[in-house]
């Protein structure tokens, strides 16, 4: 990388850093699904069990899968998350050093006059 830093250069950095934060949010949002259909599933093999719904060998399946899916989504979505997040944080960790070699004078220094 250049030592030269444009507002360009720093433009796409914050861009990709909103993009990450966006990605991360769907995680959540898968994380959560994950959550209430590994629920669904217990809650549904749990009430069969105390005989509050009627028992088949059908719903108890797809409650099986339901719990299954739910955790197989829960591992995938929570590595994604994590690879994401340190995606983010050397996004961040880049646009910080950017900034700091840019050449910013404070407000109110004396500048350079040209006359």
């Amino acid at each position: 990388m250049d030592d030269e830093v444009s507002g360009e250069d720093i433009a796409r950095i914050e861009a990709r850093i909103e993009e990450l934060g966006e990605a991360i949010e769907r995680c959540r949002k898968f994380s959560l699904a994950a959550k209430i259909t590994i629920a669904a599933g217990a809650g549904w093999i749990a009430l069969s069990m105390l005989a509050a719904v009627s028992y088949t060998p059908e719903t108890t399946l797809t409650a099986l899968a339901a719990i299954i899916i739910g955790v197989v989504l829960l591992g995938s979505n929570r590595t994604t998350w994590r690879e994401t997040e340190s995606a983010l944080r050397a996004s961040e960790a880049m646009r910080a050093d950017m900034i700091g070699r840019l050449d910013m004078r404070m407000v109110g220094e004396q500048g350079p006059t040209l006359h």
